[in-house]
């Protein structure tokens, strides 16, 4: 076993927060932190874990398991393959995680290195966990079927509860999830515990199941018996790195959500570095052109609507579809679908271009954003008649339209897989420089499309495409060409606001991790409906993924700033990114001023208290729904400082709510302030606030109320 002394060696230089988190020997290595403990066995030859363990509780969450396991030109392979250890070497990340990187390699083989790395975090009851490969062998190597982890738990499937879809719905027997679920927790009842399972796969790439044999628990990218699969391709020399998977154990309770309320959240919010927390300027309120001016935006337009918004206190100003026009094109004027690819300003809507524009939008306080479709060009582009070589080949291989399907020749997608990611980038970043972009708001699908129920309809069939080598290896190359061009483009311009689309996601109303930890925002949803049912759809789809995801990076369009009801669909806004579209030009002025009021105040909640990086559940109140109450907190569960809840009440017969708080010090004392005018409701300790709370009325059939809580 002369493979683990340099292990031991090792080992025993690490130190995790002032403590030991390892042991290690011949037989076994143990990573610890106090809060969770994983027992890897190595063994005769095999790399495989057999204990899972938390913090003072005596039982095992798992049996022996497979650790990870994977096709490799179609033969599977997993921890029990037989492994020779390499090597290991200390491995952290920017967000507080520690821990060690163990490098196998086949025992009969020397084709394959695969780096198995393991992390762990101050406080936490979490491992997260990444696996590298490196192509060490003469042959071009197929890797397929990928469970990062791959675990044999003690759970019975029997009586187990699966919790999907972000955690909000609760599923009994063999489950295989979807793009939909970036964390599933698996609870035990009898028990009282479970496991949670965070999957930061990108898209419709990840895969997460329970149960498909025995007791076992997988999380991964998608296999090849799935509609949409993963592969990738190594050819000699060449190294690619998964994405990570982490999960969390708890214990004590009876509802496997609290495990999101609580360690997976503070997880999110401290040491994943999602864009949006990790940004120190978070916009509170911003506007987009798309409701109701569609494509016909002109500098005339842009100016006399910017004025107004400016007067409700918008902070950021996005100019949707239409500010653009192709090579030798007349005017953009020629509605949706046109115009794409060039990416030229349109100089008859903009006379001198969009300079002169940004520049009185930035004079009334704003900041300028623009619309961009990432990945598509129409026929009259002159990309498009230059870089046929660029194309996404779709499966007859003509060139294929990812968003809406082939048979729309209007516009067709380009490949992630090409030099296209260069042309785009350039294209971004020239509107940076020459006219102070700010807001990037980039959509259209590049991978798959979120209208089209046809897995075909995916990647790029293209077999000479310098980055993938067939189909099934282009979904995970467009992705990860996607997320580095985001990173590529944060790196020169470090203040621009990437919102990347569901439609960009590739499925309906998508958002995950990859996404978060690459882009500030995703634009979720087109909202169209009227108050009442439009403001309870949005503050819908921010419960269903928060606090899953952070709740600021979900920007739910599209509510009319101009209706009657508008300080009502603001309140709801306020739970996740407030982005708000109609005309402006039709409020007011003294409504105008109203808006603003509640502008100046989330900005200083926002400088007081950072609420845009917090979101939880508020205690007692469920699912947003017509004829019920709902809320939610955004306190800073950091510093216990306070922050803001919203309560709202949509068609409910009672008028009267008891609201109880969470996450407050409880000798602290806290006052309770009805925004914005800041009228006192009532100044108690934390711990009253916590066990007996305060009383809401509110008497109409709808009606909402935001507070302040604020920590002395």
């Amino acid at each position: 076993m002369k493979y683990f002394v340099g292990i031991i060696l090792m080992f025993c230089s690490i130190d995790f927060f002032g403590q030991t988190y390892y042991q290690a020997d011949k037989n076994s290595i143990i990573l610890d932190n106090g809060f969770i403990r994983r027992e890897i066995s190595t063994k005769e030859n095999k790399f495989i874990s057999s204990a899972l363990l938390k913090n003072g509780i005596k039982e095992n969450f798992i049996g022996e398991s497979r650790e990870f396991s994977f096709s490799l030109n179609d033969k599977t392979m997993d921890g029990r393959s037989g492994w020779r250890i390499i090597s290991s070497s200390p491995v952290n990340d920017s967000g507080q995680g520690k821990g060690v990187k163990i490098i196998l390699e086949p025992e009969n083989s020397s084709q394959i290195h695969i780096e198995v790395n393991y992390l762990l975090y101050p406080g936490l009851p979490i491992v997260r966990k990444w696996i590298g490969f490196k192509n060490t062998g003469k042959e071009d190597l197929k890797i397929e079927d990928l469970n990062i982890e791959d675990l044999e738990t003690r759970i019975g499937y029997v009586h187990a509860m699966v919790y999907h879809n972000y955690a909000r719905m609760k599923h009994i027997g063999p489950f295989v999830g979807n793009w939909d679920d970036p964390v599933v927790v698996v609870h035990d009842p009898g028990r009282r515990s479970g496991i949670a399972v965070g999957n930061e796969s990108p898209g419709a790439l990840k895969r997460t199941a329970y149960h498909t044999r025995g007791n076992n628990l997988e999380a991964g990218l998608t296999h090849t018996d799935q509609g949409i699969p993963f592969r990738k391709w190594l050819e000699p020399g060449e190294e690619w790195e998964s994405p990570g998977i982490f999960i969390c154990l708890y214990k004590g309770t009876d509802n496997g959500f609290d495990v999101i309320n609580g360690d997976v959240n503070k997880f999110i919010v401290r040491h994943m570095n999602t864009r949006i927390i990790s940004s120190d300027k978070k916009p509170v309120f911003v506007y987009n052109t798309w409701n109701p001016f569609r494509t016909f935006v002109s500098d005339s337009l842009v100016r006399d609507v910017a004025l107004a918004a400016s007067e409700c206190g918008v902070q950021e100003f996005i100019i949707d579809d239409g500010w653009q026009v192709n090579e030798g094109s007349a005017s953009s004027d020629a509605g949706w679908g046109k115009n794409y690819g060039d990416w030229k300003v349109d100089e008859k809507k903009f006379p001198g271009g969009l300079k002169p524009t940004f520049d009185y939008i930035r004079s009334l306080g704003m900041k300028p954003g623009l619309w961009i479709s990432i990945g598509s060009a129409t026929p009259d582009a002159k990309v498009y008649k230059d870089h046929p070589e660029w194309f996404a080949k779709s499966a007859d291989g003509q060139p294929g339209n990812l968003h809406e399907g082939s048979a729309n020749k209007n516009f067709v997608t380009f490949c992630f897989g090409t030099g296209w990611v260069d042309y785009i980038r350039n294209k971004i970043l020239s509107l940076v420089n020459d006219h102070g972009l700010a807001y990037a708001k980039l959509d259209f699908a590049v991978a798959t499309s979120a209208y089209v129920n046809t897995d075909a309809i995916s990647g790029c069939y293209a077999t000479d495409h310098p980055f993938h080598k067939d189909h099934n290896e282009s979904l995970i190359v467009i992705y990860q060409r996607l997320f580095k061009l985001f990173d590529e483009l944060h790196k020169s311009a470090p203040d621009l606001f990437i919102d990347c689309t569901f439609e960009t996601a590739g499925k309906l109303q998508l958002m995950d991790y990859a996404i978060a930890r690459h882009a500030e925002g995703n634009w979720l949803s087109n909202v169209e409906q009227p108050f009442p049912a439009g403001p309870l759809r949005v503050r819908h789809l921010a419960w269903w993924r928060s606090p899953a995801v952070p709740a600021s990076s979900l920007v739910i369009g599209n509510l009319q700033m101009n209706e009657e009801t508008f300080e009502f669909s603001l309140k709801s806004l306020i739970g996740s990114l407030p982005i708000v579209l109609g005309d402006p030009r039709k409020i007011p002025p003294a409504r105008r001023a109203e808006i603003k009021k509640w502008s100046i105040w989330m900005q200083a909640m926002q400088n007081k208290y950072d609420y845009m990086s917090f979101r939880k559940d508020l205690p007692g109140f469920g699912e947003p729904a017509e004829g019920m109450w709902d809320g939610w907190m955004r306190l800073n569960t950091e510093t216990k400082a306070g922050g803001i809840i919203g309560v709202f009440k949509q068609g409910a017969r009672d008028i009267r709510r008891t609201i109880v708080l969470s996450d407050l010090d409880p000798a602290g004392q806290y006052t309770v302030r009805l925004a914005p005018d800041g009228k006192e409701v009532i100044t108690a300790t934390g711990k009253t606030l916590m066990e007996k709370g305060f009383e809401v009325e509110i008497s109409g059939e709808y009606g909402a109320n935001i507070y302040e809580v604020a920590g002395r």
